[in-house]
């Protein structure tokens, strides 16, 4: 996966939708980071995961001959809702995202860590919320948090162990990311 290119995408959208009119600190950011793992947690409580058989099926059944692309662009949209959308997957994709933004805005190189051949934890025998715990260690030490790459790679050896394809989903809530109004119907931040 050429990280680069998502930072690069992320980064791209976060500006046009109004997220970078005011200059913010990293820790900012990186909070924000935090709420997306606590809406994995709060996703995990309630019993809110992907399926992405039902999406994929949704979405291979548009018709492509007849239909308008704004038709199709909604159909997306109800199979997104419907199946992704306020997931763990989604969630942990949320909080990959914008480790990718703050990476477009700092200008930083994700395609120079070595993904696979660093140490990262071993969440195998963590619950989930263990696991978003020690993550947010990751995110709030300050020797990590200056290192994106590794919080993004604790992340992505968390979804590892779990069989989250978490590319997959950065890939389908970055699509969903581009439909959106301008910031997301008038968040804050």
């Amino acid at each position: 996966m050429d990280l680069n290119n998502l930072r690069d995408r992320a980064y791209k959208n976060a500006l046009a939708h109004g997220w970078h009119e005011k200059n913010l600190s990293n820790e900012h950011y990186l909070c924000l980071v935090m709420s997306e793992l606590m809406e994995a947690v709060e996703a995990d409580r309630k019993g809110w995961y992907a399926d992405r058989e039902e999406y994929e099926q949704i979405i291979k059944d548009v018709p492509n001959d007849n239909v308008c692309a704004a038709k199709r662009i909604e159909w997306f949209r109800i199979a997104f809702k419907n199946n992704i959308k306020d997931s763990v997957a989604d969630e942990l994709a949320d909080a990959c995202i914008r480790l990718l933004d703050l990476a477009g805005l700092r200008k930083y190189d994700l395609d120079s860590f070595d993904y696979e051949g660093s140490d990262t934890e071993d969440y195998s025998e963590m619950s989930l919320t263990e696991s978003m715990y020690r993550i947010c260690v990751y995110v709030t030490d300050r020797s990590y948090s200056k290192d994106i790459c590794i919080i993004l790679n604790e992340i992505f050896a968390f979804c590892r162990s779990r069989n989250i394809a978490i590319f997959w989903y950065i890939e389908q809530k970055m699509k969903y990311n581009e439909l959106r109004p301008y910031k997301h119907g008038n968040k804050k931040y």
